[in-house]
Order: C-alpha cells, then structure tokens, then sequence
C-alpha cells in the first residue's frame, strides 16, 4: 500500500528539502517507487539538488493547482539524474514535481492562494497514476492551511529540528498539532548537529521531551557546505555519517529499522 510521508520543520533552514532529496534517493535505491512533491510554494529550490535546470521546467506543481494541467504532466522522472551520480541503475524510480521558481507565479500564490483541495486531489492522483511506494512532501516550513493539510493526510510524518531553542519551541507545537490530526507515525530528525554533541543523551533529550522517536541525529558536516545543493550529498559521499543517518531514516519509514 502507497504511503505519504510529510516532511516539516516549523522554522526555515533546518535543511529539510537537502534530507527530503537524499531519503527519496535512498528509497529509489532500495526499489521502490518514490515521488517528491515541493509544496514549498513561497520558496522552491529542491529541483536544484537534482540538476533540473529550471528554463526546462515546463510545468510545475503551479500549473497544476491553476488547472493548466493534470498532476501527472509536471511530473518530471529524476530517476536517471540520481543514477548518473555513480553511473549505476536505479533499481526503484524518482519523480519529482517542482515548484515554479518564477517571480510570477510565486507573487500569485502569495496574492491569491490556492484551492488546498485540488492539491490533496493532486497527492492521490499521482500515487495513482506513477503507482508509487511512497509520496514524500516537502512541506512549507511553519503551520498554514496546506502544512496542515499534508500533516492530516500523512501515514508518517517526519519533523526536522536543530538544536536550537526556537526550533525546540516550535517543533514542540507542530508535535502537538499532529497528535491533534491523530498522524499514524511521526519521526523527528534533528539536523546540524555539532560533533562534539553527546548523541545518545541528545536523542534522550528529545524522546523525553516530546515523547516521540528520533529516527536520526544528523552531524552539522563541512562536505555539506561544500556541496551547496550540487547534487545528493549520499551519492557523493556513500560512507559517510550523514550518507549512514539517512539509511537508518529510510529503514525505519519502510519499517525495516
């Protein structure tokens, strides 16, 4: 049965749609058939990890919520993209339905909004139409009609913090609202983290606090600057702690961790 799985930070730059990309990836490695919407309407960019030069997007999630053209037409197949990163067959496949990165159309959102139902008509669609395993939404950061939305419609919600105090506060009310809209399964992943930190009574710490698991403690990394979205850091770095943290996230959203 297909899955949609939310990921949400209630503050920007907890680097939420870096993760997003390289959990899809990992996923599609394993073999399933995964899709990422960015409903990061205000400010998209998730397209850029995945090299999708945005004067070839021809159509976005946008022009689906205007109705100029089904779900399935701004679907764009990433499958390849990710594999050329280590030359080597992807054995699921990736789809990725951007955001329209153009003034405009970004100026129309914020000027008029969008019918939130025909995004949740557009989620099902999709699932349907690409037979997909998993759905991943990259959220919005903060609570609005469509982070709601996607966190009421989710099988597993994953909320990504950093070990900051506005972003524990925060994170405390989004933990809060999804037990209200009774999500199945929440995860929380706290990311750029010092190495120096103590992990396990970090990961202590939060458990404790918000009485739900921590799938994942990402180190604050150097080669993730460096990298600066040109690619998916776990193709490029297969060993490393952030490369092994995201193989643990993705083991526990199939329920194999």
């Amino acid at each position: 049965m297909s899955q949609i799985v939310s990921i949400h930070s209630f503050r920007g730059g907890t680097g939420k749609s870096n993760l997003t990309a390289n959990l899809a990836a990992t996923l599609a490695y394993g073999g399933q058939r995964v899709g990422i919407i960015d409903t990061d309407i205000q400010s998209p960019g998730i397209h850029v990890i995945f090299g999708l030069d945005e004067e070839k997007i021809n159509r976005s999630l946008n022009d689906y919520l205007w109705g100029r053209c089904s779900i399935k037409d701004a679907a764009y197949d990433v499958s390849d993209a990710v594999a050329a990163e280590e030359e080597k067959a992807v054995a699921g496949s990736l789809y990725l339905i951007p955001s329209s990165i153009k003034a405009s159309e970004i100026s129309r959102v914020l000027r008029e909004g969008y019918d939130v139902g025909r995004l949740n008509d557009g989620f099902e669609d999709l699932i349907h139409d690409l037979n997909l395993d998993y759905l991943l939404i990259d959220t919005h950061p903060g609570l609005n009609e469509e982070t709601l939305l996607s966190i009421a419609i989710s099988d597993i919600l994953v909320v990504i913090l950093r070990p900051d105090r506005q972003d524990f506060q925060g994170t405390a009310v989004t933990v809060d609202v999804a037990r209200k809209l009774e999500v199945s399964k929440m995860l929380l992943v706290v990311n750029k983290v010092l190495p120096t930190f103590d992990f396990d009574a970090l990961e202590e710490q939060m458990e404790t606090t918000y009485n739900t698991p921590v799938a994942g403690i990402v180190p604050l990394s150097e080669e993730i600057v460096q990298l600066g979205s040109g690619g998916l850091f776990c193709q490029h770095y297969s060993d490393h702690p952030f490369t092994q943290t995201v193989t643990k996230i993705a083991k526990q959203i199939v329920g194999k961790g």
